[in-house]
C-alpha cells in the first residue's frame, strides 16, 4: 500500500486510497467522517515527521524493521478486524 516514491498525498487522496483498498479486502472505512480524518491526519503527520505513513495509534520507536509492521494498513489490522470488528485505531471496520 504504501509507496514511498509517491510526494505526500492529500487527505482525499489517501481516503480514496483507503477506501478502496478496504473494498478490495471485504471490509470498509469507519463510516465516522472525524475518525476518519483523523486517522489520515495522523498519518500525513507521521510521513512528514517520520518519512512514512505509520499508524498514528501505534508507536514509531525507530527500529526500521519493527517500525515497517507499522506503515498502513499495518501488520496487524486484518486480525485485529476479524477479532474486533475494527483495527486499532478505527480507520477499517468489518
Amino acid at each position: 500500500m504504501e509507496n514511498k516514491d509517491d510526494p505526500k498525498g492529500t487527505p482525499e487522496k489517501l481516503k480514496k486510497e483507503y477506501s478502496e483498498y478496504a473494498k478490495s479486502n471485504g471490509f470498509q472505512l469507519n463510516p465516522d467522517e472525524k475518525t476518519v480524518e483523523r486517522v489520515i491526519n495522523g498519518l500525513l503527520k507521521n510521513e512528514e515527521k517520520f518519512g512514512a505513513k505509520y499508524c498514528p495509534c501505534r508507536r514509531v520507536t525507530g527500529d526500521k524493521t519493527e517500525d515497517a509492521k507499522k506503515i498502513c494498513a499495518c501488520a496487524w489490522h486484518k486480525d485485529e478486524i476479524k477479532k474486533d470488528g475494527h483495527c486499532l485505531c478505527w480507520l477499517y471496520v468489518k
